[in-house]
């Protein structure tokens, strides 16, 4: 009987030993677990703040070139500098033929227009009875639809300012390697920007939970 009680309390001795060793096992790795998620999480923090501050330096040329063109882009219809205001024809239906447009089209001299070859494109607005005929050296002539008369002739800025936004006026070559790139990055900047203004309210939370999950645990020691 009294072996039987020894042999008892050996084991329940030995129960309790293991039990301990695997709750402080599980602790440990727990610990390691957390110590490798963190430095993980300050790894992908150091990056993306090396991302946002030298994509902001390396493309800032770009960026700035492509944010001041779109404030003027914005803004082309309330200013007259960067594009005519469109004018009011006598009737809303076109009745001039091609020869006429070109013809009145060469009394504009600042326009240089000897023939169709100086001539960009014709944009026919027929709710307002205008005819607009811009020019290769970015002069517009406004035209009424119905009579031939001159309505309008200024320089229009508005194509010029475009072709800067997109990259196309300093060649296709920037446009396809160092603007387009530069949208990307750009996008890229947004969502690096909205995570790092996000990360102090993230930090604030992992705090948070951390108190109390040791709250938690002191409540179950206790």
């Amino acid at each position: 009987m009294r072996i039987s009680r020894i042999v008892f309390l050996k084991l329940d001795l030995l129960f309790l030993e293991s039990v301990h060793a695997i709750k402080c096992y599980a602790e440990q790795g727990s610990v390691i677990l957390n110590t490798d998620v963190d430095q993980m999480a300050k790894s992908f923090n150091w990056w993306m703040r090396k991302f946002h501050r030298w994509g902001a330096i390396l493309f800032a040329a770009p960026l700035l070139i492509v944010i001041v063109s779109g404030l003027l882009l914005q803004l082309k219809k309330e200013i007259v500098w960067i594009q005519p205001v469109t004018q009011q024809g006598s009737q809303n239906q076109p009745v001039i033929g091609w020869d006429q447009v070109l013809a009145s089209s060469q009394n504009v001299t600042e326009a240089e227009v000897v023939s169709w070859s100086d001539i960009d494109r014709v944009d026919a607005r027929v709710g307002k009875g205008v005819l607009k005929v811009r020019c290769k050296n970015g002069w517009e002539i406004q035209l009424d639809a119905a009579t031939g008369d001159l309505l309008s002739s200024a320089y229009r800025r508005s194509d010029l300012i475009e072709s800067i936004h997109d990259g196309s006026f300093f060649t296709d070559i920037a446009k396809l390697w160092v603007f387009l790139p530069n949208g990307i990055v750009l996008l890229a900047l947004w969502f690096t920007g909205a995570y790092l203004w996000y990360l102090p309210f993230l930090a604030k939370k992992k705090k948070r939970n951390r108190k109390t999950s040791s709250a938690v645990k002191q409540g179950t020691v206790d």
